[in-house]
Order: C-alpha cells, then sequence, then structure tokens
C-alpha cells in the first residue's frame, strides 16, 4: 500500500506542534518555522548555483542546521518540554569566520548594494531577504516564548553571510556591483 503525504487534518486552518497541541495556522510560531523552512528551501537553490566546494558544503550544513531550528521552533514547550541548543556559540563563531573568509579580497565600502547582479548572488540576496525576515519572526515569537540568544544571533549572521556571499559571487564572475544612486531632488 503506498504512503500517503496528506493527513487532511489541516483543512481546517490548524496544525500541529512537536508534542501534539493544534495551533492556527497564523500563529507566531508557525510563522517562525514556516519562514525558517521557506529560508531553508532558498538556500538549497543558491546551491545549485555555488561554484566552489567549500561553500557549497557549508551551504549545505547551514541547511542541516536550519532544519533544527525549524523543528525546535515546531516544538510545543509549554507542557515543560525543553529543546536541546540546536546552535550554540561556536556555530555563530563559525558563521562569522566564514563571513571573514567570503569576504577577503572583496572591494571595500563603494554605496549601498543593489540586489542582482549574477543569477547566483541574485539568489543569494533573496535568501538574506527571506532570512531578514524570519528574524522578524522569530524576534515576534520570543515575545510569547523563550528563544535562546544564541540562535537570535545565529539567524542574524546568517543573512549578513548571505549578503558577503552574494558579493563574492559577483567578484568571482567579474561582474560589477550596482551601487544605488539617489535620485538628484533639483
Amino acid at each position: 500500500m503506498a504512503h500517503t503525504i496528506y493527513t487532511r487534518t489541516g483543512d481546517h486552518g490548524e496544525t500541529s506542534l512537536v508534542g501534539g497541541q493544534r495551533i492556527p495556522k497564523t500563529h507566531p510560531r508557525l510563522e517562525a518555522y514556516g519562514t525558517i523552512d521557506e529560508l531553508n528551501s532558498a538556500i538549497g537553490l543558491l546551491a545549485t548555483y555555488l561554484t566552489e566546494e567549500a561553500d557549497r558544503a557549508f551551504v549545505i550544513e547551514i541547511q542541516n542546521r536550519l532544519f533544527s531550528v525549524a523543528s525546535m521552533l515546531a516544538t510545543d514547550t509549554s507542557d515543560g518540554r525543553h529543546y536541546k541548543h540546536v546552535i550554540t556559540p561556536a556555530d555563530v563563531e563559525q558563521m562569522e569566520q566564514a563571513i571573514d573568509q567570503a569576504g577577503e579580497g572583496l572591494p571595500g565600502w563603494r554605496g549601498f548594494i543593489l540586489p542582482g547582479g549574477g543569477r547566483g548572488a541574485a539568489v543569494a540576496h533573496l535568501c538574506r531577504t527571506i532570512c531578514r525576515r524570519a528574524e522578524r519572526r522569530i524576534y515576534t515569537l520570543a515575545d510569547e516564548v523563550p528563544v535562546e540568544p544564541t540562535l537570535l544571533a545565529y539567524i542574524n549572521r546568517l543573512s549578513d553571510f548571505l549578503f558577503v556571499l552574494a558579493q563574492k559571487m559577483n567578484h568571482n564572475e567579474g561582474i560589477s556591483e550596482n551601487i544605488w544612486r539617489k535620485r538628484s531632488t533639483e
């Protein structure tokens, strides 16, 4: 007998958290882990554009971390259940090192960069903006339930990494960044 993926339990606008609690699909918890899932999918697309194996391996490692983050955010803790710390200070430090490595050899500040350039860099910028939204959704959830500070720091650094990765991708392809030019008010 074939396994079916549909359960029909979400047909009325609710879903279950890990632990069984039912919540509306508009709940801040679902918004947080759903946006992490969206980010993870977009990063999967980004990985297809990466030409350096080290970058691809690091991005896949990020995807694994994000899957754990989504699982943690989907866990009902109202009954005293605790989740393991899925993001550690070492993960945040590793992300900072990756930002520094990706930024090596890039030109310094020349102005605000418009998202785009090569296709891969454009996808990295899209991932960055989804990451920023995920961060906002997690902060909204943090108004209701405790969220580990290391998780918030990691998501913040991840958006920085994606920004620098976009610059690196354009640089490696010889594509100049589009710098924002303020419209003249004359």
